[in-house]
Parts: structure tokens; C-alpha cells; sequence
């Protein structure tokens, strides 16, 4: 994002938990100065590629950097082609008193959906895991970059993008396995029927200033938790990158 919108973002929505997907950076190379915020870089071992952060006014318990071993190993999570997607600094977890936030840049399944395999097969399936392990011991809110449209509602051009990256069975299917653990798409639960409703807009022919966009980035929440989440908002006027923010609150 750049800096000037994203001090604006901060100036205008005060947030106290901010989550950021595609850093790109490590922690010293990034001009950010927020002196009230509790901060955590998770950074990939590819320079200048992927990368997660967050910034909390609510001082962490703990930091958690990428997935436990356990699910590593149960999910083969050795790379591919690409690279290894445990190392890319693609999922960093906050530990709070009374819940997990969870924040993730889930990997791209690639033009030619040469990534396919590796999101379908293991990275879908270790998060899910991996938030049920959170999950044992106190709820779960997760959000990010999730790289996939659940719905056709969820898309401006559903038809011609079927079965494209971002836009496949498989991908749906990763995501609708959330839900079907207990986890709410806190925008859809309360705007069901809402169209036009986007969170990414492709840099290609005027995408934004016609809304042609996609509905990529969530905010999910536990079943125990969810119905403390309220508000639940999509920031399109928010420039700076070609995501916009995504945003709810939770009573605590």
C-alpha cells in the first residue's frame, strides 16, 4: 500500500488490530512508525516475494510465525516449482487473551494453475487444520488474501472467469470447507445477497473505476465468536493497492 493512504487509513479508521497480506519486505525496510501499535513481520525467505504483518494496540500473548511442525509434516508442505510455501511468510498468528487472529496471504494457483495441486491438495487443507488446532483452546478470527471468489456473487464476470485461478471448483471447494467447520464469512452473513461487492480490482482496463473486481480478501470467525462480530465492511475508496481493506468489529 502506499504509505501516504495507508497513514491515511490509520488516521481515518483508528484500527486497533491491523493485518497486512504481500508485505514484500522485512520490518527494516519498511517506513511505517506507528508508536501505539504492537507490531510482528513475518517476512519470506525470497526477498522482496509474499510476506505478512501485524499491528495490535491489544498487547499479543505471543507471536506465531508460519504453521506448527506437526502440520508441516502432515500436510507435506515441501514446495514446488515456486518455492516452499511454509517459508514465504504466508500465515502469522496472534495470540490474545480471549481469541487467535489469524492472518494469511494464501498462495496463488498461478495463470496456467500450475499451483493448483499445492493449494488444493495441502495449503487449504493445513490451514483448516491448523485453525481446528487454535480452535481447541479459544476461537479463531481469520482473515487475509484468500485468493479465491466463493461465489458467483462474489465476482463481476463469473462466467467467463470459471474454473480460471481464483475461480475453480478446487479453490471453492478449500473455501467452503471453512464454513463447513463452523467458520462465518462475517460480510456474507450479513450482506447475503449484496453485489458489487470487491476487494480486488485487476490494474487492466479502467477494472476499478468500473467496479469489475472480486471479492478475494475475508474476514472468517470461529462459531463461538461469531456472534460477537459486528459491522462488517468492505473500504473500496481506500486507495493505495489494488486490494482495498476489509474490516469488522468484535464485541469483547
Amino acid at each position: 500500500m502506499n504509505k501516504g493512504e495507508f497513514a491515511k487509513f490509520i488516521d481515518t479508521y483508528n484500527p486497533d488490530i491491523l493485518c497486512l497480506q504481500e508485505t514484500k519486505a522485512t520490518r527494516d525496510q519498511v517506513e511505517i512508525d506507528l508508536p501505539n501499535y504492537h507490531e510482528h513481520f513475518y517476512s519470506a525467505a525470497k526477498k522482496g516475494y509474499s510476506g505478512t504483518a501485524i499491528f495490535s494496540k491489544i498487547p499479543p500473548l505471543n507471536w506465531y510465525d508460519g504453521f506448527p511442525q506437526n502440520i508441516i509434516e502432515r500436510f507435506d508442505l515441501t514446495g514446488d516449482k515456486y518455492g516452499n510455501p511454509a517459508d514465504e511468510g504466508r500465515i502469522i498468528t496472534a495470540e490474545f487473551d480471549d481469541f487467535w487472529v489469524v492472518n494469511c496471504y494464501t498462495p496463488n494457483s498461478k495463470g496456467d494453475l500450475s499451483r493448483l495441486d499445492l493449494r488444493y491438495k495441502k495449503w487449504d487443507k493445513a490451514v483448516l487444520a491448523y485453525l481446528e488446532e487454535l480452535e481447541l483452546s479459544k476461537p479463531v478470527l481469520y482473515c487475509g488474501d484468500m485468493n479465491v471468489a466463493h461465489q458467483e456473487i462474489d465476482l463481476a464476470n463469473p462466467k467467463p472467469n470459471d474454473g480460471k485461478h481464483g475461480f475453480t471448483d478446487e479453490e471453492r471447494e478449500g473455501f467452503q470447507n471453512y464454513l463447513d467447520a463452523g467458520f462465518t464469512d462475517t460480510f456474507r452473513t450479513v450482506f447475503p445477497e449484496k453485489t458489487g461487492a470487491y476487494t480486488w480490482w485487476t490494474h487492466w482496463a479502467n477494472a476499478r473505476a468500473r467496479n469489475v473486481g472480486w471479492r478475494i480478501d475475508y474476514w472468517l470467525a470461529s462459531r463461538e465468536i461469531a456472534n460477537r462480530v459486528t459491522n462488517p465492511q468492505i473500504h473500496p475508496k481506500q486507495m493505495g493497492s489494488d486490494h482495498c481493506p476489509v474490516s469488522i468489529e468484535v464485541n469483547l
